[in-house]
């Protein structure tokens, strides 16, 4: 064994003990990957654990970095122009994870993902004919900015032939350009910089002459990337393989799931297809388990309406239901409640399309209406496993509706959403389907409608002193005891590293929760319209989700453009 050998197995041990030490990684999980690294007969320990999902890329460099004495490169370190090295390949830059940061009267500055790599060092030395001082960065920030400065995006799959796809397109050439190494690394990085941006969906979709990227970050859409036309083919069907659907098939749409580790971190995404004018449009979901709080108080949820909460899921039987748009968290916020109410002593049932989390102690059933297996088919069949609470995923139909009422007469919890504009409408929905008005007042035990608005960045959010016309147009006074002869604090977006300049950074929620009451029951019995019903709501007690959103706004929680732009009052 060599010197250096000896050097970066010391190295090796060194970093695993320090992870160790600081708790981001358990000692099981690290005789597992120096067991594997034994076997692989492989020198990186650092690519083993995020390769298992031990450790997250931004630990390791940290770990790294301290233990060697080298500078850490962060996003604001990355350079904006290519250094210019005539004779260094961006092949040979991502193949060994370095970026040139800078040339210093010493030589070159070169950020590194594994700074133990001296091959890469002296080959770099002896292209550049200058010496390097290392610094050691994340993978991602080296791959991205090697794909920013030194590869042209169309240049990134140039095996692609333009007239790949066609209608008599045939499957194994689109299989051979799907395993293409250009292929696969562009659709890698596309799911690495949205895990990294903390991207909720991806949106792929063929245009005449382009291929639009663009992520969902807290909520609202940003363009990521224009790709040539040429890499149509190759990019949706290599999303389908990983997915596992039909590759040929391009004129229904399709469902799939890939389940992947990006970055150190468990990822499970949904897929789905949708042929549209130019081709099949793709949005894939990122559902990271590890950055959902299943808890109220992380998600937002306030006095009074976490008070209300707490009473309705107290009871012993009866309909708890969720309302808001696609996308307003209402699963999230179930899950949540699925959590609160959880013990060793309840059996927990769950209906879901899709089952978008497992949660521990819960038997969850994914639905599949191809083979019969709906909503109402499920929830018949739940009933004869004697569960304690019931959740389903959507009330769809009458039918899901009466059963889910008939469940709740019967001694049961259920949890369960609608797709209604606010909380009072939802009652007006079930009298909709079909539900006999008797039946609602006896079951239904209160009802909860919320949004998602942004969160101003901690880091880099601005104070301000609101209008007296704003401060009285929308009662802002009411919501802190503070407010005095030098006005109202409020706070507005600005743009910094930490939020990619937005001013925003992660999403909480808006909330109003209406409990049944008598006064409401009575309004159900003659089928009142929804806005008496938010009225009566309104008397016994229930804050808004607009009023729910000023409180927030006072806090310095979000701000009154973003309230506005939600929920559309005012």
């Amino acid at each position: 064994m060599s010197a250096m050998d000896r050097n970066i197995d010391d190295v090796q041990r060194a970093l695993g003990e320090a992870l160790v030490a600081s708790g981001k990684l358990d000692r099981a999980g690290l005789d597992r990957a120096m067991r594997l690294l034994e076997r692989s007969g492989g020198r990186n320990l650092p690519d083993v654990l995020t390769r298992l999902g031990l450790v997250q890329e931004r630990d390791l460099a940290a770990e790294l970095a301290g233990l060697l004495g080298l500078r850490q490169v962060s996003v604001a370190d990355l350079p904006t122009d290519p250094l210019g090295l005539e004779h260094m390949s961006a092949r040979f830059l991502r193949a060994r994870r370095m970026l040139p940061m800078a040339e210093t009267d010493a030589g070159y500055l070169v950020a590194m993902a594994d700074p133990l790599d001296r091959f890469a060092i002296e080959a770099f030395e002896l292209a550049a004919g200058r010496p390097v001082t290392v610094a050691v960065a994340e993978p991602a920030l080296i791959e991205n900015a090697i794909d920013r400065l030194y590869a042209a995006p169309q240049d990134v799959a140039n095996g692609t032939a333009p007239d790949a796809e066609t209608a008599e397109v045939d499957v194994e050439r689109l299989k051979d350009l799907a395993s293409e190494a250009p292929v696969v690394q562009l659709v890698n990085g596309l799911i690495a910089r949205a895990v990294e941006a903390r991207a909720s969906d991806i949106h792929i979709e063929p245009h005449e002459h382009t291929l639009r990227v663009r992520y969902r970050i807290d909520g609202v859409l940003q363009e990521e990337a224009r790709l040539p036309d040429r890499q149509r083919a190759a990019v949706v069907s290599r999303l389908k393989i990983m997915a596992r659907l039909d590759i040929a098939e391009h004129r229904l749409p399709q469902d799939g799931r890939i389940k992947t580790v990006v970055r150190g971190k468990s990822i499970d995404i949904r897929v789905s297809t949708l042929p549209v004018m130019h081709g099949e449009s793709m949005v894939l979901r990122l559902l990271d388990r590890d950055a959902v709080a299943l808890d109220f108080d992380a998600l937002g949820v306030q006095a009074p309406a976490r008070g209300m909460l707490d009473t309705i899921l107290t009871a012993p039987h009866g309909i708890f239901v969720v309302t808001g748009p696609t996308g307003s968290g209402k699963t999230t916020t179930l899950y949540a409640a699925l959590s609160a109410i959880n013990s060793e002593g309840r059996k927990l049932v769950t209906v879901e399309d899709p089952v978008e989390y497992q949660l521990e102690g819960v038997n969850q059933v994914q639905v599949k209406p191809s083979v019969g297996l709906t909503f109402a088919a499920v929830l018949r069949s739940i009933l004869r496993q004697d569960p304690d609470i019931i959740m389903v995923g959507e009330i769809r139909d009458a039918e899901t509706a009466r059963i889910a009422a008939q469940a709740a007469l019967t001694g049961h919890l259920v949890l369960s959403t609608l797709h209604t504009n606010d909380a009072a409408s939802a009652i007006t929905r079930f009298l909709e389907m079909g539900v006999e008005d008797y039946l609602l007042t006896s079951t239904l035990e209160g009802l909860a409608a919320q949004r998602l608005v942004r969160r101003l960045c901690p880091h880099c959010r601005a104070p301000y002193t609101a209008l007296p016309e704003i401060v009285e147009q929308f009662g802002l006074d009411r919501y802190t005891p503070d407010a005095g002869r030098d006005g109202i604090t409020l706070y507005r977006a600005c743009g910094c590293e930490a939020c990619r300049g937005k001013g925003y950074l992660g999403r909480t929620m808006l909330v109003e929760v209406l409990p049944m009451t008598d006064p409401i029951r009575s309004l159900i019995l003659r089928h009142a319209e929804a806005q008496e019903l938010h009225q009566a709501a309104v008397a016994e007690g229930m804050r808004t989700m607009f009023e729910d959103g000023l409180a927030k706004v006072v806090q310095g929680v979000t701000t009154l453009e973003e309230v506005m732009r939600t929920t559309r009052e005012g």
